[in-house]
């Protein structure tokens, strides 16, 4: 039960960033100037089935706005000027299930979007560097002596290199013209290439106690050469490790991200991101005026929580 509840919550948000185009009802990009920081939209059930209250802009000065009579219906799966939906409203409706932002924009379909891209950094994050330091952190364990020497001090100089420093350094070095996403699929690619070193201290130790049990040395005995018995009789000893650590590991690349974007140096508008989502909530009275910017965080908490219960419950379930 307690390891359903991360999974829970981490297949939900996969499910529906990977469904984003469907169930967004508006394009992230999508700019309704006569709407900026729009409260959240009542759905009202009535006989005739679910409906949306409309709003009308009361103070433009502060963004005030007040509920009217007016309801309408809200459609499902229906083709509407931005693609097959599913959820939609009439014409000249609205249907804002987080609100807006400044720029009108709805929080809710940007949302679905800055899921996806930072689950995307996660995932190369964790494979390349959980690929690198299993690897050379198996190779300096069984192999031991000189590339034993060689690949730690590597690994030592590695970790000695400031991290948050040299993603901003990367970032500055990256040409003009080149997208958001690619430059910063590209700082984490490169940041997985240098992170291994931790990791794969930990698989060293780990391998020079598993290489001299019986079942390994009976291997080498019959022949086995080094990859396979690597591969075969020593790395499955480590997978549950490496396991648990990637979704330790997750949270900060997903944090790393954030930060950067908030910074204004990840993820560049109009694409969303859950750190550029919410550079707004640096205004405190934006906050206390307009509460529903607030709702990145909260994606960022589940996505945090999420992957932190999932490490801990199966460390426990070992």
């Amino acid at each position: 039960m307690r390891l359903s509840f991360p999974l829970g919550i981490l297949s939900f948000l996969i499910l529906l960033s990977l469904l984003s185009p469907l169930v967004a009802p508006y394009p992230y990009d999508l700019q309704q100037r006569d709407s900026p920081l729009h409260p959240p939209t009542r759905i009202v059930i009535t006989k005739d089935g679910l409906m949306v209250r409309q709003y009308t802009l009361k103070d433009p000065l502060f963004r005030k706005y007040a509920p009217t009579e007016r309801l309408c219906k809200v459609s499902f799966f229906k083709k509407t000027p931005y693609g097959r939906k599913l959820i939609s409203t009439q014409d000249g409706c609205k249907i804002f299930i987080l609100g807006t932002d400044r720029l009108g924009r709805d929080i809710f379909s940007r949302l679905l979007y800055a899921t996806k891209i930072s689950l995307s950094v996660g995932f190369v994050g964790v494979l390349t560097t959980f690929f690198f330091g299993s690897l050379f952190g198996g190779i300096a364990g069984y192999y031991g002596g000189k590339i034993d020497s060689i690949i730690m001090r590597i690994a030592e100089i590695l970790m000695a290199i400031p991290t948050f420093y040299l993603m901003i350094s990367l970032r500055s070095v990256f040409p003009l013209n080149m997208s958001s996403e690619k430059v910063f699929i590209a700082i984490v690619f490169i940041l997985s290439v240098i992170g291994w070193a931790v990791l794969a201290r930990v698989v060293r130790g780990m391998v020079l106690s598993l290489r001299e049990k019986e079942f390994v040395i009976a291997a080498r005995s019959f022949g086995a050469g080094p990859i396979y018995t690597l591969r075969v009789h020593i790395l499955p000893g480590v997978l549950y490790y490496l396991l648990v650590s990637s979704t330790l590991a997750f949270t900060g690349f997903i944090l790393a991200e954030a930060t950067l974007s908030f910074l204004g140096l990840g993820i560049q508008e109009p694409k969303p991101s859950l750190g550029n989502m919410l550079s707004d909530a640096r205004n405190i009275s934006l906050i206390t005026s307009h509460p529903w910017i607030l709702a990145p965080g909260g994606v960022l908490f589940l996505l945090v929580l999420a992957f932190n219960l999932l490490g801990d419950e199966l460390s426990k379930n070992r």
